[in-house]
Parts: C-alpha cells; structure tokens; sequence
C-alpha cells in the first residue's frame, strides 16, 4: 500500500473511532476520562481533525496531496511535543507518554519519507 494512503486510511480510523467512542478512544490512550469530564469534548475535537486530514488527502493529487502530507507532518510533530511536554510537565506518566508520542513520531518519519520518495 502507498504509504499515503496509508497514513491517510490510520488517521480516518483513529478519528471514526475516537468520534464514535471518545470514552474507549481515552482508555485506549491510557489517559483519565473519569477526573476529566470535558475529556469527551477534546477526544471528538481530534476525531474531526484526523478524519478531515484523511480524508482531505485521500482524494489529492499531485502537489496539493504532497502538501498536505506536509500539513499531516506538521499536525503529527506538534502531537510529539504535546505529548513529550505532558510528559515533562507530570500530566502523564512516562509510560503513558511514551505511547501518545511514539506514534506521532512514528507517523512523521512516515510521512517524511513519503515526501522525500515521491510516493
């Protein structure tokens, strides 16, 4: 699979799940939706984002797909930074941290090489 594609597939699933589920998505990111009611809210905010993300490049071409594989590489490094600076700060644990940064870096080496072989 196009590595784009399948950026832009993982980040429409995360969103569809985390939009339908904030409550599972929240467990699922070790974070606590019990101590923080608007938790729900947030989790939705970031549904919307990856799935407009997604779909947006989904159905770009050309320059316009490689921009906003540029805009996901953004979007992706400033997650790592929340989630090392929630780390640093005590918001999270470092095993929680880890795991809500690891991705994100995960998902910004993958976009870069996207760029960076044309695919």
């Amino acid at each position: 699979m196009n590595p784009v594609t399948g950026l832009a597939l993982g980040r429409i699933a995360i969103g569809v799940g985390a939009l339908a589920s904030p409550d599972l998505a929240s467990k699922l990111f070790r974070l606590d939706g019990a101590n923080n009611p608007q938790l729900p809210y947030m989790t939705r905010m970031f549904a919307s984002r990856e799935i407009a993300l997604g779909a947006v490049t989904l159905v770009a071409k050309g320059a316009a797909r490689r921009k906003l594989v540029a805009l996901g590489i953004f979007v992706d490094g400033a997650d790592a930074f929340a989630g090392i600076e929630a780390t640093r700060s005590g918001a999270v644990s470092n095993s929680v941290g880890v795991g809500l940064t690891a991705p994100a870096i995960g998902a910004v080496i993958a976009g870069g090489i996207a760029l960076a072989t044309g695919k």
